[in-house]
């Protein structure tokens, strides 16, 4: 018994990092990107509140595939383990703000990390969503049969 709930919590621990992992590999590549197609000014310098509403964008929707991912992974409930990521990005987000708020211009308008900590939790919600309705789906069909 002990050793199966041992492997339940590397594989939540486990299902928590990958989904995380993806979503910051997936936003620096976009970020990289952008920066090199001129889309972003060059690192260190000031973004345009429309340049930093494309990175909301983008990031919202690869917070909510890193969500379904860590969803799809856990071993059981994964609606708690998608959440539990919402409440590291709120974290996360929220120390972002504080170290860089006023410290200059090539950090952005205070609405920016301001909006990160906001849409932490709704995006881990929404992939978890996700894939619960994936999981319910079969058996919705099923009972619409019988």
């Amino acid at each position: 018994m002990r050793d199966q709930r041992e492997t339940h919590v590397l594989q939540s621990i486990g299902a928590v990092l990958a989904g995380i992992l993806v979503g910051v590999m997936l936003t620096t590549a976009t970020d990289l990107v952008l920066h090199k197609a001129g889309v972003f000014p060059p690192i260190g310098q000031p973004a345009s509140s429309p340049s930093l509403l494309l990175a909301t964008l983008y990031r919202t929707v690869y917070s909510i595939v890193g969500s379904y991912l860590i969803a799809r992974l856990a071993p059981n409930k994964p609606m708690k383990h998608a959440l539990a990521s919402g409440v590291i990005g709120v974290i996360v987000s929220t120390l972002g703000a504080v170290l860089t708020w006023n410290k200059g211009p090539a950090f952005g308008p205070h609405w920016y990390p301001v909006a990160l900590i906001v849409l932490a939790m709704p995006t881990a919600w929404t992939g978890a969503k996700i894939r619960e309705a994936e999981i319910h789906k079969p058996q919705a069909i099923s009972a619409k049969m019988s």
